[in-house]
C-alpha cells in the first residue's frame, strides 16, 4: 500500500450579485488521507478554512484588497454518540464557543464532509465597498488549518504531505453599474 498525498480541486466557483452583496458559491473536492481519518476517529478535531478576498486592480500598484472574510468549520467526531458535529463560524472557533454561527450534526464521515466542501451563497463583500467603475478580483482560498491542531500533532507533520489539503482559485468580478 502506497502513501497518497490528498488532493484538492474545485469543482465549481461561481459569483454573483444579490441585492447589495456579493455572494460566492463553491464546491472543494477533496479527499481525506488515512492519518487525517484516523486522526479524525480518535476524536481529533479538524479545522477548515475558507477565505476569500476582493481586490481592485490596479496597473501602476499592486491590487488593493476591498473586502476580505473567513470562515472557519471545525469537523470533530464524537465517540460516545458516534456523531459527526460540524461547527461553522466566521472567525477562530475557541474552546468557549463564543461566535459560533452553526452548529450541525451528522451520522455519517461522507454527510459532514459534503457540508464542509460545499460554500453556497457565501456574503464575502458588500456592493458599497466597491468602486462600480474599476475592475475587481476575488481571491479564493480552502485549506486545512493546520496551526490548530493539537501541538504533537504539528510537531509530527513536518514534512509530511498526507496533512496537505490546500487549493486556491481567483475569478474576475463583473459587477454592472446599475445608475
Amino acid at each position: 500500500m502506497r502513501a497518497q498525498s490528498p488532493t484538492a480541486e474545485i469543482s465549481l466557483f461561481k459569483l454573483e450579485r444579490a441585492d447589495d452583496a456579493i455572494l460566492l458559491s463553491a464546491t472543494v473536492n477533496f479527499e481525506l488521507s488515512a492519518a487525517v481519518e484516523e486522526a479524525l476517529l480518535k476524536g481529533v478535531a479538524m479545522v477548515f478554512v475558507a477565505e476569500a478576498d476582493v481586490l481592485r486592480e490596479r496597473w501602476y500598484w499592486t491590487n488593493k484588497k476591498v473586502a476580505s472574510t473567513e470562515r472557519h468549520m471545525r469537523l470533530a467526531y464524537q465517540p460516545l454518540t458516534r456523531r459527526w458535529r460540524l461547527n461553522v463560524a466566521s472567525g477562530l472557533i475557541t474552546n468557549a464557543g463564543l461566535g459560533l454561527v452553526l452548529n450541525q450534526n451528522f451520522e455519517a464521515l461522507p454527510d459532514a464532509l459534503a457540508a464542509v466542501q460545499r460554500l453556497s451563497r457565501w456574503k464575502i463583500a458588500d456592493v458599497s465597498d466597491l468602486d462600480l467603475e474599476q475592475r475587481h478580483l476575488v481571491e479564493f482560498r480552502f485549506r486545512l488549518d493546520l496551526s490548530q491542531l493539537p501541538r504533537p500533532f504539528q510537531i509530527g507533520m513536518l514534512g509530511q504531505t498526507d496533512w496537505n489539503i490546500s487549493v486556491s482559485s481567483s475569478q474576475l468580478l463583473a459587477l454592472e453599474n446599475t445608475k
